[in-house]
């Protein structure tokens, strides 16, 4: 027999949700657009797991009796969505420190009753950077925004890069994030505009620019010129994604990065390996590829 996961066939039993199947799942609001369903349902069938992967609408004036509501009802653990990553903070027993830099949370474990909360964000952008054989080691990278997504991508970048530049239009965000930066690592700065993108090895779009139609330009691509490599972390191609790739240059979306924060997220909560490429083929189903 087989079990079908939104147009994703895998070999196995029927899924079977008993009194011991584990529970997860996504808060959000909206949620409706979520992929995380199809990815998560599809490795728990693949590696045979009682567990099982909800959507949850949480409205923001529920979260805190929505996180109570994973303690009573002892949900294994959840991801974390907009708008609540910041929000969710407060309600937790405990963050990681990666977390509390970042200042966001979009994974949660419950463990006996305590909820420990975790950002895989970061390390999902750089192993999506690293199966493109992208290394950003001793590279200049421009980041645009300085928001959650930001500040998730830019700790781990800063680690790498010889030189970490960030762009953001509103100054108090963008100088609280290379301050804090600034205290663990010598080599970020703020950006005077994002009109310097041709100078760097690596743009990084961390803006939701892109995500609606008429959207400006995070910034002006015709400064580019073919060597550079221009990330986007909205998970579809976006117009800035189109104008790099027709200057030549290599391009990646946010497609990766919600697929292997997706794995890191599967790791906390069962504590194996995950199926990235049964992952992987679930969320390319689900987004007509």
């Amino acid at each position: 027999m087989t079990i079908r996961v939104k147009n994703v066939t895998i070999p196995g039993k029927i899924m079977n949700i008993s009194g011991r199947t584990k529970v997860t799942g996504i808060l959000g609001y909206p949620v409706e657009q979520t992929l995380s369903p199809a990815m998560q349902n599809a490795a728990f069938a693949y590696l045979d797991l009682d567990y099982c992967y909800l959507p949850f609408l949480v409205r923001p004036d529920s979260l805190g009796r929505a996180v109570e509501g994973l303690r009573a009802l002892n949900v294994a653990g959840v991801n974390v969505t907009v708008p609540h990553k910041e929000a969710v903070i407060p309600f937790l027993d405990g963050i990681s420190d990666e977390a509390a830099f970042i200042g966001a949370v979009n994974t949660v474990v419950n463990r006996d009753g305590m909820l420990h909360g975790d950002n895989t964000d970061g390390r999902g952008f750089m192993r999506s950077l690293s199966e493109r054989g992208i290394d950003p080691s001793g590279r200049k990278v421009l980041v645009i925004g300085a928001g959650g997504a930001s500040r998730a991508v830019s700790y781990y970048l800063s680690e790498k890069a010889a030189e970490l530049a960030i762009y953001n239009r509103g100054r108090d965000r963008l100088e609280r994030l290379v301050s804090d930066l600034s205290g663990i690592r010598t080599n970020v700065r703020a950006a005077g505009t994002p009109e310097e993108a041709g100078a760097y090895d690596i743009i990084v779009n961390a803006t939701s620019l892109g995500l609606r139609p008429g959207d400006p330009m995070p910034f002006d691509p015709s400064g580019l010129s073919g060597r550079q490599v221009v990330c986007d972390l909205i998970y579809r191609e976006t117009p800035i994604l189109a104008a790099a790739a027709a200057a030549g240059c290599s391009t990646l979306n946010g497609l990766g990065m919600l697929l292997y924060q997706g794995v890191l997220a599967f790791e906390i909560w069962t504590s194996k390996a995950a199926p990235v490429e049964i992952m992987k083929n679930a969320l390319l189903a689900s987004v007509g590829r």
